[in-house]
C-alpha cells in the first residue's frame, strides 16, 4: 500500500459497480485504508464476493443490489448505506458501460440506453450522494468516465458523448456544491487490464501489444491504477481540488489518441 495507513478511517463510501473490475479495486483499496465500504451492481452475482473481502479486512460493508438508472433504487441505495452506517464520506460513480458500433447503425434504443447508464445513473447518484452530504458538512463525489471522452472516438459515439456529459457534469456540480464543502472530481481510465473492458472494446490478445506500443507509457493500464487516483481525489491531500478530470491512461490521449476499438 503506497498510502498511509488508516488515511480513511472512520469513512463511509459507496462505490457504485462495486463487485468487479475497477470498482472492486477501488473499494478495497478504500478499505484497505479504513473506510467502511457499500458496494452497488446490478448483478448480485457481483457483490457478495467483495464484500466478503471487505469484511475480512475488518471493515463494514453492504452488498446492494442497485440500477442506478432508476432513481428510486439509487435513493434506496443512499437511504440504507445512510441507514446502516450513519452517513456517507465518499460516493464512486464507477458503474457504466458500453458496447462498439458504427454510428451510422446504432439505433435509438441502444443510444438511449448506454446514455441512460453512464450519464443519467451519474447524475441520480451524484444527487442522491449530495443531498445526504448537504446535512453532515460535506463530502467527495468521483465520477469514473474514460479517456476517450475527452476527445473523438470512432465506434464510441454514444458513450464518448455520455462520458464527455458527466466530465461537464462534474464541473458544474462542483460549482454549485462547493458551498456546502462537496468536491466532485473525475477520473478518466484509457485502456484498463479488466475482462470486462477488453470485451467491450473488442480488444482481442492479438491486438494488446500493438496498443501497447502506442501508449506513451507502453502499458495497459490495471484496475489498481485507477483507485490510486481516486484514493486521492477523496483523501485530504486533494481537499483543495474540485471540478477535475485527471486522465489516467499512460498519457495516450495527450500523444497519439489511439482509438481502441474495432468495429
Amino acid at each position: 500500500m503506497i498510502f498511509l495507513p488508516g488515511l480513511l478511517k472512520e469513512r463511509v463510501a459507496i462505490v457504485t459497480g462495486g463487485g468487479t473490475g475497477i470498482g472492486r479495486a477501488i473499494a478495497l483499496e478504500l478499505a484497505e485504508l479504513g473506510a467502511d465500504v457499500v458496494i452497488a451492481s446490478r448483478d448480485p452475482q457481483h457483490l457478495e464476493a467483495t464484500a466478503v473481502e471487505i469484511r475480512a479486512l475488518g471493515r463494514r460493508s453492504l452488498a446492494i443490489p442497485t440500477d442506478i438508472r432508476v432513481p428510486a433504487q439509487v435513493e434506496a441505495l443512499v437511504e440504507q448505506a445512510v441507514a446502516h452506517l450513519g452517513k456517507i464520506d465518499i460516493h464512486v460513480n464507477n458503474a457504466g458501460g458500453q458496447y462498439p458500433g458504427a454510428a451510422e447503425d446504432l439505433s435509438v434504443e441502444g443510444w438511449r440506453s448506454v446514455i441512460d447508464l453512464n450519464l443519467n445513473g451519474t447524475f441520480y447518484c451524484a444527487q442522491a450522494a449530495a443531498r445526504q452530504m448537504i446535512g453532515t458538512g460535506g463530502g467527495a463525489i468521483v465520477n469514473i468516465v474514460a479517456s476517450f471522452g475527452l476527445r473523438g472516438s470512432p465506434g464510441l459515439a454514444h458513450s464518448a458523448a455520455a462520458r464527455a456529459g458527466v466530465i461537464n457534469l462534474t464541473r458544474t456540480l462542483a460549482l454549485e456544491w462547493a458551498k456546502y464543502n462537496i468536491r466532485v472530481n473525475a477520473v478518466a481510465p484509457g485502456v484498463i487490464m479488466t475482462e470486462a473492458a477488453l470485451s467491450e472494446m473488442l480488444i482481442t490478445p492479438d491486438a494488446i501489444e500493438r496498443i501497447e506500443r502506442a501508449i506513451p507509457l507502453k502499458r495497459l493500464g490495471t484496475p489498481e491504477d485507477v483507485a490510486h487516483v481516486v484514493t486521492f481525489l477523496v483523501s485530504d491531500a486533494a481537499a483543495y481540488i474540485t471540478g477535475e478530470t485527471i486522465a489516467a491512461d499512460g498519457g495516450n490521449w495527450h500523444g497519439h489518441g489511439l482509438s481502441f476499438v474495432a468495429y
